[in-house]
């Protein structure tokens, strides 16, 4: 048989959920990151709203209005070699390079 908690046992239950309820509305992970990370959010949630909305590609004009994965994409399509292991800067400058 399991011994019964105590009444001060059950208050102080009480007062960790209520602690950890109020820790957990209160963490915003997303105003804990990175300055720059913040902003590379912000401007990839620009492009899909814009995407949402009917426009062809997100903000801006050519390969530098693509997302990392409509880049990989046009580089598979346009035959480019190492573009899995290429970061976003690498994409644009080669997808702008094999479409001329």
């Amino acid at each position: 048989m399991l011994p019964m908690a105590t009444q001060k046992q059950r208050q102080t239950a009480r007062r960790n959920v209520t602690k950890a309820q109020e820790g957990a509305r209160k963490k915003r992970t997303i105003s804990n990151l990175p300055k720059d990370t913040r902003e590379a959010l912000g401007r990839e949630g620009a492009k899909a709203a814009a995407r949402k909305r009917g426009a062809s590609r997100g903000t801006g004009t050519g390969a530098g209005a693509m997302t990392v994965t409509e880049l990989r994409r046009e580089a598979a399509r346009l035959d480019i070699a190492g573009r899995s292991k290429m970061g976003k800067a690498q994409l644009i400058r080669a997808v702008s390079q094999k479409r001329r």
